[in-house]
């Protein structure tokens, strides 16, 4: 089943009674990807990514991991899939050792096989100082890394993670990253949710935005920060005064300068596309301006994905109001 995407789903549906928390979604994941999943709260993330887990049914839809399709046969998914929830809990009473060996028993290893993989995953995530210490007496960053390690335990194809890096501090939230980052390498497939789209980007390879359950958008990172269907921005530095500068783009026909920065100032482009940005850096050293940084602005992850919802609600029907029942 090599050739095979590790994730598809089609049309998947899921509706709480009246609530319909997922609504038509459908992607793939292709072996070796890392996927991040981004939408506000309610918007959908959870309830799709249980379902990829097999904690939950669809109401509707297929979801097919590693070939096999997640109603039919479960016991299969079971076995290529690592999920780290949201929220996690350890149990009292029990050392970090001791709760890994508990679960590596639960996913059904024994004996040298279970002490080397438990050694293992407790070695990668940096737990090994720490087998005795009580697993409800650690650290958010600590206990991080214990619920990546439980998911590691049945080496899964494919990890679900949901949130993982939410409430850590920025020492712990870099050390989470840098795990994460190293799963990749070791070609494992990733679907990840976070709020901290910065960090997704970093650590993705495509972006999967929902919103009402619905997928909004599709891509790369950079696909969202340099949307060709936006006016481009550039930062514009030259050798002494700003004044020559702000008089020179007042001058010319389809820019603006949006803002005067220090040695700069912003410039808008009503044009599209990259060649506009030559053309516009061309035009500036013929006409003698001293240009000494032209860069291109990146829209800021959050901007883009404010900006998504902000179209995808203009362009939503208008609901016409029911006429009333008249008796």
């Amino acid at each position: 089943m090599s050739d095979t995407p590790i994730i598809e789903v089609e049309n998947l549906t899921r509706s709480f009674g009246a609530v319909q928390a997922v609504r038509g979604v459908s992607f793939r994941l292709e072996r070796g990807q890392a996927v991040g999943f981004i939408g506000a709260n309610g918007a959908g993330k959870t309830t799709a990514m249980r379902i990829l887990a097999t904690l939950d049914l669809p109401s509707s839809g297929r979801v097919m991991v590693d070939g096999y399709d997640v109603l039919e046969h479960p016991s299969r998914v079971r076995r290529v899939l690592g999920w780290m929830p949201d929220h996690f809990r350890a149990y009292p009473n029990m050392d970090v050792l001791d709760y890994l060996d508990f679960f590596a028993r639960a996913v059904g290893l024994r004996g040298s096989q279970l002490r080397g993989r438990v050694a293992e995953v407790m070695d990668f995530t940096d737990l090994t100082p720490l087998a005795r210490r009580p697993s409800d007496a650690l650290s958010k960053g600590q206990t991080q890394r214990l619920s990546l390690a439980r998911t590691l335990l049945n080496d899964p194809a494919v990890l679900i993670l949901d949130e993982p890096a939410a409430g850590l501090d920025p020492k712990a939230r870099l050390e989470f990253k840098n795990l994460v980052r190293l799963l990749a390498t070791q070609g494992k497939s990733l679907f990840i949710s976070s709020h901290i789209l910065s960090e997704l980007a970093e650590m993705c390879d495509t972006m999967l935005f929902i919103d009402q359950g619905q997928i909004v958008h599709h891509g790369t990172a950079d696909s969202l920060r340099y949307d060709e269907r936006a006016v481009i921005s550039v930062i514009v530095r030259v050798a002494g005064p700003v004044e020559p500068l702000k008089q020179w783009v007042a001058a010319q026909a389809g820019l603006r300068a949006r803002e005067e920065i220090r040695g700069g100032v912003v410039i808008e482009i009503q044009s599209q596309g990259e060649e506009a940005l030559r053309d516009l850096l061309r035009q500036l050293v013929r006409d003698g301006i001293a240009v000494i940084e032209f860069q291109r602005m990146q829209q800021r992850l959050e901007e883009a994905f404010i900006g998504i919802l902000r179209q995808q609600q203009q362009s939503a029907p208008v609901p016409h109001p029911t006429p009333p029942v008249l008796t």
